[in-house]
């Protein structure tokens, strides 16, 4: 449920510019989904997440520009942005002794810390190559874009998912 609700302004954002061909149109309803949903998960939990305070300020500045300026570019520079904002964090959070992934997730899966290193780069690298691969869409096939965002990218994101739950598997205790 929770990648369904991460999803939510990309869905819109995807429905708007098939509907309307209008990027401007589009980046208007992701802007206004970020922010509602900003502030539905900041009601019911009384704070935002590091990272969803950043993906909050990017909508703001890269929807805000896009809908002022009537320049697209914006808004398609936004996820590599974000993707490598994540990257940064995690890699930094990591070399400063804090591990940022350990952090955020470690409630739920127990790792020993080698693991959650390597886990750690492993994202690092990952949100490097899709703020790339965005970065390559929307700088030779603008036209493109829209569609590779919503099924490109998730789709490449579930794949790492796949991998990423193959490496932790061996790692993770049976329950009986």
């Amino acid at each position: 449920m929770k990648f369904v609700s991460d999803l939510l302004s990309v869905i819109l954002f995807f429905a708007t510019y098939t509907v309307t061909k209008n990027m401007i149109a589009a980046a208007a309803v992701a802007l206004v989904a970020g922010v509602v949903q900003a502030a539905f998960l900041y009601w019911k939990h009384k704070r935002l997440d590091t990272m969803q305070w950043v993906g909050l300020v990017l909508i703001v500045v890269f929807g805000g520009a896009t809908i002022v300026l009537g320049d697209s570019r914006f808004i398609m520079w936004k996820p590599t942005v974000l993707f490598w904002c994540g990257a940064l964090f995690l890699l930094g959070s990591h070399l400063a002794g804090k591990n940022g992934l350990k952090a955020s997730i470690g409630r739920e899966i127990q790792l020993p810390d080698a693991v959650w290193g390597k886990l750690t780069y492993m994202w690092v690298g990952f949100l490097i190559f899709m703020g790339i691969a965005n970065w390559f869409v929307f700088t030779r096939f603008e036209a493109q874009w829209v569609n590779y965002k919503m099924f490109g990218s998730t789709a490449l994101m579930l794949f790492f998912f796949i991998i990423q739950g193959i490496y932790l598997s061996t790692y993770l205790k049976k329950e009986d």
